[in-house]
């Protein structure tokens, strides 16, 4: 089971404050730090001091990490065109050595579009545009070095791009594919997805979803065994209940109500609801949010109590 640290920097951290987290989670021996990708807080958080642009910050820790993934959980397609992200991505994935996933979605948060002057189009239009930047964004990495990339789309058109920079990685970073829609995401995960996250749902959902993937890669011939299964949730763990009562306090949540939907407890507790979750939905990589970036002992309890009984 790959473990995951994943934060959401939009409730209020610096560039700093992330480095931190992402120096303790590499210590501690996580297989990654994940981000979210927005501009905007959410509920009754501050923010402060503002939000950080997701793809600048990874870059910074390409540079101030070595061993651990980077990613997001997701890049909003409504925030970027397709060339120029492909660009970025490539480029954070050479300056961290081979070391990005690439999680893209198709935006959905409409106060943080019209808080910076963002269009976020109708539902159907939002995936018409999602499918064209994933077709121009793996079709740019993909193309072989020498040759060029044309796409002609309804809303991307490309003329004999020189489809540079590359990716580190060849042919491309793995891309990760989420959400909760039952035929245009399965769709496009069996077509282009390396790994299908499902965030902050109970297990009878995400194996539902699960399965409609794999119903979709097997229709186009793909075996649905490619595509790597993980979640998401929001973790508050401790040495004993006054702890976990704490760090659930901390982000604003209860003890019970995180047991329900989340994952909070004990050691042994959380240990044993990740075997569940693995014995009911096949995953092997789950997510941590991590929602109290101050609170670095969290990530590093988890990692020493949880971490190896989990082999």
């Amino acid at each position: 089971m790959d473990l995951r640290i994943f934060t959401e920097p939009q409730q209020g951290a610096t560039y700093d404050d992330l480095l931190r987290v992402a120096r303790t989670t590499e210590a501690a021996g996580y297989d990654a730090f994940f981000r979210s990708d927005h501009y905007l807080k959410m509920g009754s958080a501050d923010g402060l001091p503002g939000p950080t642009d997701a793809w600048i910050t990874l870059a910074g820790l390409a540079r101030e990490t070595e061993r651990i993934r980077l990613g997001t959980l997701v890049t909003a397609a409504t925030f970027r065109h397709p060339g120029p992200l492909a660009i970025s991505v490539a480029q954070v994935d050479q300056m961290s050595g081979g070391r990005v996933e690439f999680g893209l979605g198709t935006g959905w948060y409409d106060d943080e579009h019209t808080a910076y002057g963002l269009t976020l189009p109708p539902l159907k239009e939002r995936f018409d545009r999602y499918a064209e930047q994933l077709a121009v964004i793996t079709g740019l990495w993909k193309t072989p070095v020498g040759e060029t990339f044309s796409y002609s789309g309804d809303y991307y058109t490309l003329a004999d791009s020189p489809a540079l920079p590359k990716p580190a990685q060849s042919p491309a970073p793995p891309v990760i594919i989420g959400g909760g829609g039952k035929k245009r995401t399965p769709a496009l995960a069996a077509q282009y997805a390396d790994e299908f996250n499902l965030p902050f749902v109970d297990a009878e959902t995400a194996l539902a979803q699960f399965q409609r993937v794999d119903a979709a890669a097997e229709a186009i011939g793909r075996e649905p065994k490619e595509i790597l299964r993980s979640v998401a949730l929001v973790l508050a763990a401790g040495r004993d209940e006054a702890e976990v009562a704490r760090r659930a306090a901390a982000i604003g949540r209860e003890t019970d109500e995180l047991r329900a939907n989340g994952l909070a407890g004990t050691a042994a507790e959380i240990v044993d609801r990740i075997g569940q979750w693995r014995e009911k939905t096949g995953i092997t990589r789950l997510y941590l949010q991590v929602l109290d970036l101050s609170d670095l002992d969290h990530i590093e309890f988890v990692a020493s109590e949880v971490a190896p009984q989990l082999d």
